[in-house]
């Protein structure tokens, strides 16, 4: 019978040997187990993650479906701002992001509406990676500063020498002698101020083009193709060109005898530039003679030298002083007045397919070749038949054939 006490029955009236199984107890949840509820989306579902961004549920309306917070931007706030400052915005979607939804527009495209209208800010329509041409394009002389001084110096004693001679012979000959002989100098740098932009562009049409094949790091190089945009094209401001390389816009006032000044520098009888704008970007080019392309490296603030002739896209004289509503919307949105002036706004582009002549330094990054900006200035070099004296350009150049007339090639 001793066996027996320590048998028991089962649930299903049979009698087995054996004490019955402990049932283990029930074990507490723990803080791990707990069952989070899926939000979908909706921050009010989201507990302490909505009270970090200031939002109160104390209306009571924070069971409802998260339908309502999907409605769209104009359904309203999602709920009541705390006291405890600005947080970043939380969108319809659930997502954190750092800022509003369409906030993300493509850089590169030409959108006024999202400019200040006080005053035109390329960065804000453009972005860092676009260059801001402020200045023209800087041309001086590569003369030493000795060989100046020199020359300087050669002219007083001359002066100086011939008056004396005059105040000892009593004859003005000698003072007209050196004259003679200072006047073919102060022509010849006359003539090299009023002909140096000409001599400039004669000199890099005749500059030998090279191939993208055989070119080597470092090398200066003259690259003629088909340029095409990269990822930021350019867009015209007036004419709303669209897919450009390089843009440009310039408004220039004429003054009479008492007229308004343009600028500081802005003299009588002449015209002055009132405002001016000026872009350039990445592009690429396509080399005629091989075949390869390169990358041109003319944005982010790069030095660059274009020498694109601009044509005059609006003309207001005295006899038609008739603004049209599109250009004075353009004088609005930089914040110039239309007073009684005689103006010209004139625009240059270098649209995609155009043909140009790209001068800089190879550079080769891995499998990308590239055109940079060169480091010290370009010299054209003393052109003895043309009486030019040595000329330096600044930054990447870029040339346009005006022949062209806007046809390009499709890419």
């Amino acid at each position: 019978m001793s066996g027996r006490s320590g048998s028991h029955q089962l649930s299903n009236g049979l009698i087995v040997s054996g004490r019955p199984e402990q049932q283990p107890k029930e074990r507490q949840p723990t803080i791990a187990a707990r069952a989070v509820p899926y939000t979908g989306g909706d921050v009010k579902k989201s507990g302490e993650l909505g009270k970090m961004y200031g939002i109160d549920f104390s209306g009571g309306d924070h069971q409802h479906n998260s339908g309502s917070a999907r409605s769209g931007p104009n359904s309203g706030p999602l709920g009541k701002k705390s006291s405890s400052g600005p947080m970043t915005p939380i969108q319809p979607t659930g997502l954190i992001t750092s800022g509003p939804l369409g906030s993300n527009r493509r850089s590169g495209q030409l959108d006024m509406a999202s400019a200040p209208p006080s005053a035109f800010n390329y960065k804000a329509v453009y972005g860092s990676a676009v260059t801001s041409l402020k200045d023209e394009v800087r041309l001086g002389f590569s003369v030493s500063r000795a060989a100046m001084w020199v020359f300087l110096v050669v002219v007083v004693m001359g002066l100086v020498v011939g008056a004396f001679l005059m105040a000892a012979v009593k004859k003005p000959v000698v003072l007209v002698a050196v004259a003679a002989v200072l006047a073919p100098v102060a022509a010849i740098v006359v003539w090299n101020y009023a002909y140096r932009r000409n001599g400039v562009l004669g000199f890099l049409r005749k500059y030998p083009n090279a191939e993208l094949r055989g070119a080597v790091d470092g090398q200066y190089v003259k690259v003629t193709g088909v340029v095409t945009c990269g990822s930021i094209p350019l867009e015209t401001s007036f004419q709303k060109e669209p897919r450009c390389v390089y843009v440009s816009s310039e408004l220039y006032q004429y003054r009479g005898c008492g007229g308004k000044r343009a600028n500081a520098k802005h003299r009588f009888f002449s015209w002055g530039c009132r405002h001016s704008e000026k872009f350039v970007t990445d592009f690429y080019i396509s080399d005629f003679q091989s075949g390869l392309r390169a990358l041109v490296k003319a944005g982010y603030g790069a030095k660059v030298a274009p020498f694109v002739k601009p044509t005059v896209v609006v003309d207001v004289t005295k006899d038609n002083k008739d603004l049209s509503p599109n250009f004075l919307r353009w004088l609005s949105d930089r914040s110039l007045s239309n007073d009684d002036h005689v103006m010209r706004l004139k625009e240059g582009h270098i649209k995609e397919g155009s043909i140009v002549s790209v001068m800089g330094v190879i550079r080769r990054h891995e499998n990308v070749l590239m055109i940079v900006p060169p480091i010290e200035p370009v010299s054209t070099g003393c052109r003895w038949p043309c009486c030019l004296l040595p000329t330096y350009i600044e930054g990447l150049i870029l040339t346009w054939d005006e022949t062209q007339n806007g046809d390009v090639i499709p890419v």
